[in-house]
């Protein structure tokens, strides 16, 4: 079977367990993100698509969640972009080592959803940008390694920080004008404290 068709295979199982595993979570998370990003449209239709898959990492301990906090104050939730054949669990635990330092217990990893972000692209402005985020909740081990973080990583000064989902809202909303990302984690802490899983 052709690598896309089983990418995509994949990733309509997965959509069909988070639909049964977090129901309304799930929903919220797509349809929020899309009508909101609808709303402030910057791109046309029929522009060339460029679509990536992330992984996102939620990591809690004692009510706050693991992040990486750069110097200007933003909280980005760990995780990122999925290599060509890579499973998303391997994703997950390959980025939250990179950015973190944090060991993922592989078998601690539990699906939640996935937001879709839809905008033009900010680097190839002629392109649409896709991207899918696929949630995680998933513990980590209380040894650590050795970070392997970016350029642009380093740069912004981010490091690990366990944040209160106020501290994220409140870091991020200076951002979500100008960094999508900053947006996303916002509004997807949001709905967790909506759906009790944290307080503010």
């Amino acid at each position: 079977m052709p690598r896309n068709n089983k990418r995509k295979k994949k990733l309509s199982n997965f959509k069909k367990f988070l639909c049964i595993y977090c129901g309304i979570l799930l929903l919220a998370g797509v349809i929020t993100l899309i009508m909101l990003h609808s709303l402030l449209k910057d791109y046309e239709e029929g522009m060339p698509v460029f679509e990536k898959y992330s992984t996102r990492g939620v990591i809690i301990r004692d009510g706050k969640i693991a992040t990486q906090h750069g110097s200007a104050g933003d909280y980005k939730i760990l995780g990122g972009g999925v290599e060509p054949g890579e499973k998303l669990e391997d994703a997950l635990i390959r980025e939250v080592g990179e950015e973190s330092g944090l060991i993922v217990i592989p078998e601690s990893i539990r699906p939640i959803g996935e937001i879709v972000e839809r905008r033009r692209d900010l680097f190839e402005k002629n392109k649409i940008y896709v991207c899918h985020s696929c949630f995680f909740f998933c513990d980590a081990k209380a040894e650590m390694t050795q970070t392997h973080m970016t350029e642009s990583e380093i740069e912004k000064g981010f490091h690990l920080e366990w944040a209160t989902a106020q501290e994220i809202i409140d870091g991020n909303e200076p951002f979500c004008e100008t960094q999508p990302w900053s947006f996303r984690d916002r509004e997807f802490v949001k709905m967790l404290v909506e759906k009790k899983i944290l307080t503010t």
